[in-house]
């Protein structure tokens, strides 16, 4: 019976942790000001049909602080990749110039830094909700192994195990939150 409560709570430690690295690449999408690549990692382009993310069709670069810098590996996807942009409603406006495409990052007003915050912190509880819910669904095999045979204080250990587990989880989530928060808001 031990070893199934062993599997039970790896699997649940297993999920929480992709659940805190969703989060951490949600993140890196927010943008705090500064020109990311990272920016464009969910942004797909039409190529040929297939739905392919910008950084398999161009070279992304970072010119400076506030410049991202699209070369493109056949000039023809230069207008797909243009348009993906701004269908991806990312804040900013492509510069085409016919060989590459320029990303200006303008300054955040504190209003949109607000508004990025917010993004963060929503993006944190749809995190929060995840690994509460892997939790119930752990409790609730152990409690199944329980009516199976398992002693009432390995059930109780199991079930503080797991929540300690979670706690650990959340404050990562937390943390996360705090210094991307902090990110943003500096000027």
């Amino acid at each position: 019976m031990s070893d199934e409560l062993d599997f039970i709570v790896e699997v649940a430690k297993d999920s929480m942790s992709k659940a805190i690295n969703h989060l951490e690449n949600e993140l890196t999408r927010i943008r705090a000001g500064k020109a990311n690549p990272q920016m464009l990692e969910g942004v797909t382009v039409d190529y040929y049909g297939a739905p392919t993310v910008i950084n398999q069709l161009a070279n992304v670069s970072v010119m400076d602080a506030r410049t991202l810098t699209i070369q493109a590996w056949e000039k023809n996807m230069l207008q797909p990749i243009e348009r993906a942009i701004i269908n991806a409603n990312l804040g900013v406006t492509p510069q085409n110039d016919g060989n590459i495409i320029r990303l200006f990052m303008p300054p955040l007003t504190e209003e949109r830094r607000k508004e990025f915050v917010k993004r963060a912190y929503s993006e944190g509880e749809q995190t929060r909700i995840a690994i509460r819910n892997i939790r119930r669904e752990a409790i609730e095999q152990v409690k199944k192994l329980q009516k199976d045979g398992l002693s009432e204080d390995l059930t109780k250990d199991a079930e503080k195990q797991m929540q300690d587990i979670t706690d650990q989880h959340i404050s990562l989530v937390e943390k996360h939150l705090g210094s991307k928060e902090k990110e943003i808001m500096s000027v």
